[in-house]
């Protein structure tokens, strides 16, 4: 008989928190306020809508700050790439990114932030 390896599971995404954001080129943030969780990476997801993430600044809670360039569009339904926090695991204060809802009808939508140990 053989072995099959047994597979270590990938930790699972959890939801960290959202935004509703509005029409136009405009910034917002989202508050990461539970003091348990620590991740490695992050990534977004998008509903209600089409958003082209521009930038995005995530802060630490010992005040460090990771920018990052998205420049890309994401389609309702769709996620960003996953982004590897520096530093390993780290425990999260805020996200503010940078984005723009032009060019669909209804101009607004919906960005989540999701996190990985």
């Amino acid at each position: 008989t053989s072995f099959k390896p047994v597979e270590t599971t990938k930790a699972e995404w959890k939801f960290i928190g959202d935004k509703s954001v509005r029409f136009g080129v405009d910034r917002d943030v989202i508050h990461c306020g539970n003091v348990n969780d620590d991740f490695r990476q992050i990534k977004l997801k998008v509903t209600d809508g089409p958003v082209k993430i521009l930038d995005m600044k995530v802060y630490f809670d010992n005040d460090e700050v990771q920018d990052i360039s998205i420049r890309n569009q994401i389609r309702q339904g769709g996620e960003s790439r996953v982004i590897d926090l520096t530093g390993g695991l780290r425990h999260l204060k805020k996200i503010e990114f940078w984005y723009e809802t032009k060019g669909f009808a209804r101009g607004r939508s919906r960005v989540a932030v999701w996190g990985r140990k």
